[in-house]
């Protein structure tokens, strides 16, 4: 048995050092994965970084979360409430038109929070959860809220339909034609976002220009 085994770990030892002259020897300094120091777990350094880590992960309670939340839903209902009905009088007072406010102005303020939160996750390089949060926000806005529109529209008589005007179904076709063909791949760099902002800017100019409905066409929305 012994001797049975000898060969087998000489037969080990040359299958491992069976390699090019040129890939026997290590750089300077270089050192082995088993020769690199590490911190010892009971090291005072390691245990005050442990300590840290557990100060900066306190949370709020569950009721507290909930009051919180409940007293922000109340005070951005009554925000857009006054919002809403200051739409008319800004169109009627300046030269900006409801698709333009409707467009561009109302998505920004409606969606703050979550651009601040897209912006922060972006800058500490997770790209993947900023990418999430815009794209889950159309999702949820272009899914469940229109649908749900429609039916309060319907219940309180409201002419709330899903007829959108030339402009509109090409900036929504257009918007998620780029977003998918640039997300497809799973990886993101700076030119993708120059395109997407360079759209952006281009949708909301137009959208600042669009004629009303007495100068449109029947083709971009006018009667």
């Amino acid at each position: 048995m012994a001797s049975g085994s000898v060969p087998r770990v000489r037969y080990g030892i040359r299958r491992t050092n069976s390699l090019p002259d040129r890939l026997q020897f290590r750089a300077p300094g270089a050192m082995l994965p088993a020769q690199v120091p590490l911190m010892s777990l009971n090291a005072p350094g390691a245990q005050l970084i442990d300590k840290q880590d557990e100060d900066e992960e306190q949370h709020l309670t569950q009721i507290g979360a909930v009051v919180l939340l409940l007293l922000s839903t109340a005070l951005v209902a009554v925000c857009a409430e006054f919002l809403v009905d200051s739409i008319q009088e800004v169109v009627q007072t300046s030269n900006v038109n409801q698709v333009g406010i409707g467009l561009i102005i109302l998505p920004i303020v409606g969606n703050a929070a979550e651009h601040v939160t897209a912006i922060k996750v972006a800058i500490s390089n997770k790209m993947d959860l900023a990418i999430g949060v815009a794209v889950g926000s159309s999702i949820q806005i272009a899914l469940l809220l229109t649908p749900v529109m429609v039916i309060l529209g319907w219940i309180m008589d409201r002419d709330m339909t899903l007829y959108f005007t030339l402009f509109e179904t090409v900036c929504l076709f257009v918007s998620a034609f780029i977003v998918n063909f640039l997300v497809l791949d799973g990886r993101s760099n700076y030119l993708e976002g120059a395109l997407l902002c360079a759209v952006y800017i281009i949708i909301a100019v137009v959208a600042f220009f669009y004629p009303n409905e007495k100068q449109s066409s029947p083709w971009g929305g006018g009667e």
